[in-house]
């Protein structure tokens, strides 16, 4: 109770701004939204974009989250007259962009509410009142007069199955709400720095958009199709027009470099049910990390066909309990059915629960899949409270077991592909040996490192390099703080035996060490040399490991006599 407290007295702002003739942005600024307050955390807050077309007809696409409820029809209400709303286009149903639907019938039930047959159908179960309705089709399209027509682009799973992008064809913008986003608030409506957006930009495509790279490169091909784009307006952050070529081809490059995976995943989900979206996308966000595909589906709205193809092709299968009562559980129950038709033995297997009503046991339905013979990747994820910062984490580690699994036989592979003479000669590289520690609200982790150097001595600042599978990759983001702690020679190995251990998701990586709290609240390792403290001030995208450049404060030595650790290899093809 006391955080929903906090939670409403944080600083909520409002801004509008002409984009385009007869054209205004209504951006819902969300300056101090927690970490893990969503799925994914969050350091530069985050906005709500909502859009204004006024002309003979007047459209509004998409609203905003409930919490900026009489801000945003404040704001709406000195704009236009509700009176005169023509159409709600509805770019997808998830709450932060359409928690004011019901308030906009409510004021203007004259309206006609635009989306895709998806969209109307979850709007339906979920408001529970007649309304006007117009279902698009890709392709199909709106005229509001003088010259704003709009042509709607079906993109489902981008990221819900029920999104749509709108395309003004006077103005050149093309409205995609969640895709092109990222969680970033400041005062500038377009993306004019790009260096201060750019690992925003990519967080939020690996979290969101990456496990659903494919339908990216559908949704790629059909924008292709449209005229020239000015801008794309999003649903959250600035809006893209002076890098808009450039942040296109990321999404482009980064999804054909993730459709190449050789091994997949089929994460299945039941939208707008529990927590299930939300949870299926942190243990998707775990599995990529590794270099395995994902493909994401909706139980809900799956077309058997669809389940039978996905099923057979994936190398494993994560699903979400669906509901055994409701509206939803017919449709839910009967791709259940399918995907255990179709299951094949030895397929990896995760489970979790969704966390709505009347859901079916979590370890019931792993006990069905294991009949079948497949082998469970990780345990049954189970709820028992709201999920939390450390319930994210949990899952998104247990996706990365999974997609660790998944992909062993290619690591090793890999590892054998390398010249031996060039191995020999990599080997002759060394390096210290270190514990990197690190915590974040009640999440903790640590790994053991080598690959650390000095980097600058104005600042003083490191580079660790850091696997992008490892769990505590997700704590060493621009602006987040960690320990280095320095081993030393000869008194190194029960430290280093412990960190080098398999951890199972979850688990309590300081179990039988003894640690202390350093000034920026993470551990220090009692038996270590030395230890430094440090900010991340930046990260390079290195192909397989993260360059983590940061910045050092505070470093305290227990022995000044004593040596740090040196770790010598024969080959380099592995650590």
């Amino acid at each position: 109770m006391v955080a929903l407290t906090e939670r409403v007295q944080r600083r909520l702002t409002m801004h509008s701004m002409e984009i385009a003739p007869n054209t205004t942005a209504i951006r819902c600024l969300d300056w101090d939204r927690d970490r893990f307050d969503i799925e994914f955390g969050l350091q530069n807050g985050t906005t709500y974009n909502s859009f204004l077309i006024q002309s003979e007809k007047v459209a509004l696409v998409d609203t905003s989250h409930e919490k900026f409820r009489q801000l945003y029809l404040d704001a709406l209400d000195g704009l236009v007259n509700l009176n005169a709303l023509d159409y709600l286009i509805v770019s997808h149903t998830e709450p932060d962009h359409s928690g004011l639907v019901k308030d906009i019938l409510a004021l203007a039930p004259q309206v006609t509410v635009v989306g895709s047959k998806v969209a109307i159908q979850f709007l339906e179960n979920w408001l529970h009142q007649p309304f006007k309705q117009q279902i698009v089709k890709n392709g199909a399209r709106l005229d509001l007069g003088n010259g704003h027509i709009l042509e709607f682009v079906i993109a489902p799973n981008l990221h819900w199955p029920d999104t749509i992008f709108t395309y003004d064809v006077k103005t050149q913008i093309l409205y995609t709400c969640d895709a092109f986003g990222m969680h970033y608030c400041d005062d500038h409506t377009f993306d004019e720095d790009l260096a201060l957006i750019e690992e925003d930009f990519q967080y939020y495509y690996d979290c969101l958009m990456r496990p659903n790279a494919r339908s990216v490169l559908s949704a790629l091909k059909r924008m292709g199709e449209l005229p020239s784009l000015t801008t794309i307006a999003t649903g959250h952050g600035p809006l893209l027009h002076y890098n808009l070529t450039d942040l296109v081809n990321r999404y482009r490059q980064w999804s054909q470099e993730q459709a190449k995976a050789e091994t997949t995943v089929a994460v299945f989900y039941v939208s707008d049910y529990g927590f299930s979206d939300r949870l299926s996308q942190a243990i998707a966000h775990g599995i990529t990390k590794t270099g395995v595909a994902v493909e994401m589906m909706d139980l809900k709205s799956a077309d058997p066909q669809d389940v039978k193809e996905l099923v057979s092709l994936a190398s494993g299968l994560v699903i979400g309990t669906p509901p055994i009562s409701g509206s939803s559980t017919a449709s839910a129950q009967t791709a259940l059915s399918t995907i255990l038709a179709v299951a094949k033995p030895k397929q990896s297997i995760g489970v979790f629960e969704s966390g709505g009503q009347d859901g079916e046991s979590v370890y019931l339905l792993l006990n069905k899949f294991q009949d079948l013979g497949l082998n469970p990747a990780f345990s049954p994820i189970v709820l028992k409270e709201t999920p939390t910062e450390t319930t994210y984490h949990l899952c998104e580690e247990a996706g990365t077991d999974m997609g660790q699994s998944l992909s062993r036989d290619r690591s090793i592979k890999q590892l054998k592909s390398l010249n031996s003479d060039l191995e020999k000669a990599l080997g002759r590289l060394s390096n210290g040996l270190y514990i990197l520690t690190a915590q974040k609200g009640n999440i903790s982790s640590a790994m053991l490192a080598s690959w650390v150097a000095q980097a600058s001595f104005k600042p003083l600042g490191i580079t660790v390099m850091v696997a992008k599978d490892r769990a505590i990759e997700s704590l060493l983001h621009v602006g987040d703080r960690f320990v280095l702690n320095i081993l030393e020679e000869n008194n190194y190995q029960k430290l280093m035996k412990h960190f080098l251990q398999r951890f199972h998701p979850g688990a309590d990586r300081f179990a039988g060490i003894k640690t202390y709290p350093a000034n920026n609240n993470c551990p220090i390792l009692a038996d270590a040399l030395a230890y430094i403290e440090c900010e991340v001030k930046s990260r390079l995208d290195c192909g397989d490991h993260w360059a983590v450049y940061s910045t050092v404060s505070v470093g305290r030595v227990s022995k000044p006599d004593a040596l740090t650790a040196v770790h010598h290899r024969k080959i380099g093809n592995h650590y």
